[in-house]
């Protein structure tokens, strides 16, 4: 809450006059903007005995689910600039998490590859994770959860998904 005790994603009387009938949309945008910036923090925290940030967490979870994608096919699946995801595995690279190597095919093209550092551990990890996530959704019935992604769902394909 604010010092005025107004929620951060709610307008206030001039906000919602100058947003006319986009009011709502800007309700929900400052909401999933709240909600994004309140999950990865929580995330943050999550990881930090693993000496891991949450866009690292993603990264590595993009690289393992993938094999040995390019850095553009990462960037592109964490929805981030390839600029961006060059640092996040920049600093794996540097925590001996991640090899980033050239491909045999192009030597342009940098592909991302996590060593047995950046492998072990995920199964417990993920275990953990998936227990932690659950508690952060505890509040919503499985039927409002169903309900939250299919909206999420249709929000993500009008954005260009």
């Amino acid at each position: 809450m604010t010092g005025q005790g107004k929620r951060r994603y709610e307008l206030d009387a001039a906000e919602t006059r100058t947003a006319g009938k986009s009011a709502e949309a800007v309700r929900n945008f400052r909401l999933i903007l709240f909600c994004s910036q309140r999950l990865r923090h929580l995330m943050d925290q999550h990881l930090r005995d693993e000496n891991l940030t949450s866009q690292q967490g993603v990264l590595l979870s993009v690289v393992r689910a993938r094999g040995k994608p390019t850095l553009g096919e990462v960037a592109s699946a964490m929805a981030t600039s390839h600029q961006n995801a060059k640092q996040i595995a920049a600093g794996l690279k540097r925590k001996g998490m991640l090899r980033i190597v050239q491909d045999k095919a192009d030597g342009r093209v940098k592909r991302l590859t996590a060593t047995s550092a950046g492998s072990r551990g995920w199964e417990w990890r993920n275990a953990s994770d998936f227990r932690m996530i659950g508690e952060w959704f505890s509040e919503l019935s499985q039927a409002d959860q169903k309900a939250l992604r299919q909206l999420l769902k249709q929000l993500a394909k009008s954005l260009g998904e």
